[in-house]
């Protein structure tokens, strides 16, 4: 993969659990030699997590291979086939709670670039992405987006470990909420959601039906696109919604004319590109310019199976 660039602009392959167990590769926009490895636990945040790996040439210019392999003992972060990081699940003990702080729950892989430098994040968060986003950035005023640029995934699962709770091939399903690998099983339970509202929990969940005297109201932004993500805006959201110039928005976000108001298609993970009334600034992108990827409309999910 290729990395976007810019200040502000973050490039993301991260894998998420449903307890937000996660584990990181992000790309800051300003440092193109250097890729950051990461990984919470059950999403508590731990600052000292984090470490800077080199890579040998320019990530937005050449690709690289990166590649993350996670088992139930030993987790490594590799660049262009060079392992680069390596943590033990035995450096994780955190005698607080006297459990080991390492990701151990099934989890899907996640691709995205995300505006960490938008002003409404905290000045740590906007300082660590280079600064604001620049939306007249060469990339920008060339293609009127922000990219990234993906060849290839490949996903291989390790063998189910011995012990596990085991009586079927289908679904990961939590027994209670400890949300540690123990208290997941493998079952052939119905894995089925009625909508992107659904739950395991709650799999009937859908979207708010209009009444038969009315049109049917554009979802709001707070709906999830993803399990977990939220702020995506209407139609993103795999239920066609509308902008509220009377345009549709299908499910790929895209509305009916290149104008950008209220969250739209650019708008994943709480990204709001601003409304027609609000001030351009150096954040906030010109009409109709979102933060996209070349091969991936802002996030892809893939949902693998990827057994500890």
């Amino acid at each position: 993969m290729k990395s976007s660039r810019g200040k502000g602009v973050v490039t993301a392959f991260i894998l998420m659990s449903d307890v937000k167990d996660e584990i990181d590769f992000e790309w800051v926009g300003t440092d193109l030699t250097t890729a950051q490895s990461n990984f919470y636990f059950q999403g508590i945040p731990d600052y000292d997590n984090g470490d800077n790996l080199t890579v040998r040439s320019s990530t937005f210019d050449d690709y690289h291979t990166y590649e993350i392999d996670w088992s139930p003992t030993q987790l490594t972060w590799s660049v262009d086939n060079t392992v680069l990081r390596t943590l033990k699940r035995s450096e994780t003990w955190n005698t607080t709670t006297s459990q080991y702080h390492y990701p151990q729950t099934p989890s899907r892989v996640q691709l995205s670039l995300w505006p960490a430098g938008n002003p409404k994040n905290g000045q740590g968060t906007i300082a660590w992405a280079g600064g604001l986003v620049d939306w007249n950035a060469p990339d920008v005023a060339k293609f009127g987006y922000y990219y990234s640029m993906i060849s290839d995934i490949n996903i291989e699962c390790y063998p189910t470990p011995d012990g596990a709770n085991k009586t079927g091939d289908k679904a990961y399903v939590y027994n209670d909420k400890s949300g540690m690998n123990d208290s997941v099983a493998i079952t052939d339970d119905n894995t089925v959601l009625k909508s992107l509202l659904g739950t395991g929990t709650n799999m009937d969940a859908d979207y708010p039906k209009p009444k038969d005297d009315e049109e049917e109201p554009a979802q709001p932004s707070e709906i999830a696109t993803v399990p977990g993500l939220t702020g995506a805006g209407p139609g993103t959201n795999g239920h066609p919604g509308n902008d509220g110039n009377d345009n549709t928005v299908g499910e790929t976000g895209t509305a009916g004319n290149s104008g950008s108001t209220g969250s739209t298609s650019g708008g994943i993970g709480g990204f709001s590109q601003g409304t027609e009334d609000a001030q351009i600034s150096e954040a906030s992108p010109p009409k109709g310019r979102g933060l996209q990827s070349s091969m991936f409309a802002a996030l892809v999910a893939v949902m693998g199976l990827l057994v500890l």
